[in-house]
């Protein structure tokens, strides 16, 4: 697929489009706390436009491993103000949350993507993007419901890559059947959510055969707790491990990469882009 249609943009996919993240949340794996508060957030956001971001990725609770839920009410709180203050930077806005009253409400702002590491599984969540006559849409595979627990219990797999495959396609048939056209959905393998490190790298590995399912991927490497295994580096010191997975994933077919660190992949993507690589 060449586009991905949101609600105000129909991002072009012949060049790979980078989705910068943006944590509003104290507990993040990577950057919990560095961007607390409306201005900070909203700076940020800024920053990462200016780096060459295509797509902000806002999101007010995090989704490491073991994390704890936050109540709608804090989430609402967190997410709306930079929302409203993101859609007037020129670029496409993504809400990054599983709940549906979340959903609703950034929609009604004037959202462009509804990201959803649940892939639409909580009650209602399908209704509200289905109602909504243009929003994009971007599934991932979790093991299990809660990022609480989803690495409980070693995770296992057959074959992991045709198991994600399989969770993927049916979610996106639970979108199709309700009506949602094919070109406002991507899909995310989910990097690093309840999988061990040999699933993920299988999974970027063989990333080619997912796309067979006939939409965008979406890769998330950025600074993933596998790079760090791989590296023996530190959260903070992934910078090159999360751009070199970046730029695999893109060789290996991905369309959006999200990422923390948008400057560096945007001139990395540049040249591998200049030197006619795939992708």
């Amino acid at each position: 697929m060449q586009h991905w249609q949101t609600t105000r943009y129909r991002l072009d996919l012949t060049r790979p489009q980078v989705m910068g993240i943006v944590n509003l949340t104290p507990d993040s794996f990577s950057d919990g706390g560095r961007h607390a508060g409306v201005q900070a957030a909203l700076a940020h956001c800024e920053r990462l436009v200016q780096e060459g971001a295509d797509i902000l990725d806002i999101g007010g609770e995090s989704t490491r491993p073991g994390a704890e839920p936050v109540p709608l009410d804090e989430e609402l709180a967190r997410v709306l103000p930079v929302l409203r203050g993101a859609l007037g930077l020129g670029v496409a806005v993504s809400l990054d949350s599983y709940k549906p009253a979340v959903m609703r409400a950034a929609l009604e702002l004037g959202v462009d993507v509804v990201n959803d590491i649940k892939a639409l599984r909580e009650p209602g969540a399908l209704d509200v993007v289905a109602a909504h006559p243009s929003c994009g849409i971007c599934l991932m595979h979790m093991r299990g419901m809660e990022p609480k627990t989803m690495q409980d219990g070693d995770p296992e797999y057959g074959d992991v890559v045709a198991e994600v495959a399989d969770f993927l396609r049916a979610r996106d048939a639970a979108l199709r059947a309700r009506g949602v056209a094919a070109e406002r959905i991507a899909l995310d393998p989910g990097i690093g959510f309840g999988k061990r490190s040999e699933h993920n790298l299988a999974l970027l590995a063989r990333q080619h055969e997912l796309l067979a399912l006939g939409r965008p991927i979406l890769a998330g490497w950025s600074r993933k707790g596998t790079l760090g295994r791989l590296t023996g580096r530190e959260v903070d010191d992934r910078l090159v491990a999360s751009v070199a997975a970046a730029l695999a994933a893109v060789q290996r077919g991905a369309r959006i990469v999200r990422v923390h660190d948008v400057a560096a992949t945007v001139d990395a993507l540049k040249v591998w882009q200049a030197a006619g690589l795939p992708g």
